[in-house]
């Protein structure tokens, strides 16, 4: 193993002469900082590529931010660059249009002779091999903290020209309940009920894809009465941890994920658990692979869905919010799936700007179409299979929050839908 200290870090790059060049980062929340802040010191200019960066990106002169997935660390900044993609079309753009020039990777500690890229693999595997095949220079932060997990994260040392060897804890959510019924934060009671509604349509046997929130953690919750529960999802968080405890996950099925994010508990169990296999966002998000999975249930949100059944979980307005991630991928692979459904999960109203969720018909880009069903407090609104007009009319009556009905049947008439 290379390993490096700070200085010959920064001589490493100073000698490749590097102009402007494109830096992939692990994204998430396994953003490699130290490896990170010694580029920003040495480099005037660079762009700096990652999905989801959480707040801390350098913010100067000089750093452009690239991604297809925008997280808090890039939103809103003049000099982003964002590139629409399909979560699983994004390592694809390794090899064509984003290649890059510099990989700084967050990986565990060695192995046996290997490093992991523990909590966050995504579209690494493909950086990784873009980077090879042209030549780019690949560094590593080795983090003893960083959870060793089996997939396709895992890497010999000498792949990497050099590895800085950090001890620091990784981001971690401190472990939370979600909301019961009946609670006096009319968040959470939503959240709640949402939850179950959700839950009610989930049968032992099913097949998860998981995320992170007060919806999908409420969701959860309702699970754990369930019985030989698989997961197939592109991340987890502390909600596997609930259904593991509750016995509600088969034993025999292996959790596969390609990133994973939650509290300090869920990296302890993670580390060396072989139930967990993390794999490459190319066969996460294949929509012919998420078809295979028995009762395949994907569970999305959205900014607004509009009486199509179209969702926009990506703009607010012209300004991207976050982008397509792997909703397109789920929602597709899901429908196909023997016994899946796509539902998406949303509050009827949104509190901030005091708007309804449910439109008329959209303003901003389409991200997705067409789920199994849409899920509000208000009740289930049942999508597939039923014509445009039916579909409208069931969002009205059983999503839509009764503050807006009245303005939306007036839409629907307006568009024809009635």
């Amino acid at each position: 193993m290379k390993s490096l200290n700070a200085s010959q870090i920064a001589t490493l790059l100073q000698g490749r002469n590097l102009v402007n060049p494109r830096v992939v980062v692990s994204g998430n929340q396994a953003i490699p900082w130290q490896l990170l802040s010694l580029l920003d010191e040495t480099l005037p200019e660079y762009r700096i590529n990652a999905l989801n960066a959480p707040k801390g990106l350098p913010r100067r002169d000089g750093v452009t931010y690239e991604t297809s997935f925008v997280g808090a660390g890039m939103r809103g900044s003049g000099r982003l660059v964002y590139t629409p993609a399909r979560l699983s079309m994004v390592p694809l753009l390794f090899g064509t249009t984003r290649a890059p020039d510099v990989l700084l990777l967050h990986t565990s500690a060695p192995r046996n002779g290997k490093v992991s890229l523990g909590v966050e693999v995504n579209i690494l595997p493909a950086a990784i091999e873009a980077a090879q095949k042209r030549g780019a220079l690949i560094l590593a932060q080795a983090n003893s903290r960083m959870p060793y997990t089996f997939g396709d994260g895992e890497y010999d040392v000498d792949v990497f020209d050099g590895v800085l060897e950090v001890d620091e804890f990784l981001p971690a959510l401190p472990p939370r309940e979600a909301p019961a019924a009946g609670s006096t934060d009319a968040r959470g009671d939503s959240a709640a009920q949402i939850g179950a509604l959700v839950a009610s349509r989930i049968r032992d046997g099913a097949t998860m894809q998981l995320g992170i929130g007060e919806v999908p953690d409420a969701v959860l919750l309702g699970l754990t009465r369930l019985k030989n529960l698989g997961v197939w999802s592109e991340m987890f968080s502390d909600g596997v941890l609930a259904l593991d405890a509750a016995g509600a996950l088969d034993p025999s099925r292996k959790i596969i994920s390609s990133f994973a994010f939650g509290s300090q508990a869920l990296y302890d169990w993670i580390h060396e658990n072989d139930r967990i296999v993390m794999l490459r966002t190319e066969k996460t998000n294949d929509p012919a692979q998420i078809a295979q999975q028995p009762g395949m249930t994907s569970v999305n949100t959205a900014l607004q869905i509009d009486l199509f059944g179209q969702a926009n979980a990506s703009r607010i307005g012209a300004r991207i919010f976050s982008g397509f991630g792997g909703q397109t991928d789920f929602i597709v692979g899901a429908s196909h799936a023997p016994g899946g459904q796509a539902i998406m999960a949303l509050r009827s109203w949104h509190p901030k700007a005091q708007v309804s969720t449910i439109v008329g018909m959209l303003g901003e880009p389409t991200t997705s179409f067409q789920p199994t069903a849409v899920v509000t407090e208000q009740g289930v609104a049942e999508i597939f299979g039923y014509d445009e007009k039916r579909q409208a009319a069931m969002l009205i009556e059983h999503a839509a929050h009764p503050n807006a009905r009245e303005h939306l049947w007036y839409e629907a008439r307006r568009l024809g839908l009635t």
